[in-house]
């Protein structure tokens, strides 16, 4: 009975395999039809697509909580550290004569295109361990996020049909952020430069192309050139939390005017900005800034208080030489 038993679900596994790689298979072949209608070329989707798995990692992944929330002062701590400034400061004079003239060209302080390329992948150490298409095959076929990795995967082989890059050398993240400045496919398509005129947009190996794409894209999202990002502020006693509001902006001559300093105790800037204060810590009043324009457009590409304001933490150590 035993035996007969183990045999049974023996087979039962066997069968209930088989029918995943047959609704898999079946998959595959609706999307390939649907991405040669969008034009992507035979050749490219056999280069992608052939042999292609599932990775039972990435659905892991996508699916897992943290198990603790760092607090904002860990993560300030953790994510802009001095060895982080000080190799940024390297990096800055490493590449100066460059990162000058796309800054001139494109509009965008070279300290913030730095700040960036070292807080998404440590200045180009760490860019993900994930071959993109197949990340993008299992997030999209999966179903908890299925349509937006779907536009992603089809934007992905788009990428690839151009010729910027190689399937095998299309890596990035889990979720398909991919190269030194951890682009998604889609803001790869609206962002990123050529900046060599080589004929690909290369933000895997080619730093011309890695800060051209990341000055590019703070440029087409708002950025101000003649204006900084923000700084650390004392608030008075009396202030009213519910100042600490986006919504709520006032020109800095109107935040002096309630008792706002700078951290140091001195007046705020005479220049008249319009600025808005931002307490990451939730109950907190202390660490406080004062931000502005720029501050929001940093924000665009990535929504979260703490790497909008770590960016702008680092590009300040790394411009005070």
């Amino acid at each position: 009975m035993l035996a007969r038993i183990v045999v049974l679900v023996s087979a039962l596994f066997l069968w209930t395999g088989s029918v995943a790689a047959a609704e898999f298979e079946d998959w595959m072949r609706e999307f390939r039809a649907e991405a040669q209608g969008r034009g992507i070329t035979t050749a490219t989707l056999d280069g992608a697509l052939n042999g292609i798995s599932l990775i039972p990692r990435v659905v892991e992944l996508d699916r897992k909580q943290p198990e603790f929330t760092l607090t904002y002062t860990q993560y300030r701590d953790r994510v802009v550290p001095l060895s982080r400034i000080k190799k940024g400061r390297s990096k800055l004079a490493e590449n100066r004569a460059l990162l000058q003239e796309i800054g001139s060209k494109i509009g965008v302080q070279p300290r913030f295109i730095v700040a960036l390329w070292g807080i998404e992948t440590d200045f180009g150490r760490v860019t993900g361990g994930f071959k993109v298409v197949p990340a993008l095959v299992t997030l999209a076929y999966d179903g908890r996020r299925s349509a937006y990795f779907r536009k992603e995967l089809h934007n992905a082989l788009r990428i690839l049909n151009e010729g910027h890059i190689t399937p095998g050398a299309m890596v990035g993240s889990w979720a398909g952020a991919m190269g030194q400045c951890q682009f998604m496919p889609s803001s790869f398509l609206a962002h990123a430069i050529d900046y060599n005129g080589d004929g690909r947009r290369d933000i895997w190996t080619t730093r011309e192309d890695v800060f051209a794409s990341a000055a590019n894209y703070l440029a087409k999202s708002g950025w101000r050139a003649d204006q900084t990002w923000g700084r650390e502020v004392r608030l008075p006693d009396n202030f009213d939390r519910a100042m600490a509001d986006l919504k709520v902006r006032k020109p800095i001559s109107g935040w002096q005017a309630l008792g706002v300093r700078r951290a140091d105790g001195t007046d705020l800037p005479s220049r008249q900005l319009s600025a808005s204060i931002v307490l990451p810590e939730k109950g907190k009043m202390s660490p406080a800034y004062m931000v502005y324009s720029n501050y929001r457009t940093i924000l665009k590409w990535n929504r979260s208080t703490y790497f909008a304001l770590a960016v702008g933490l680092l590009s300040d150590g790394i411009g005070a030489q």
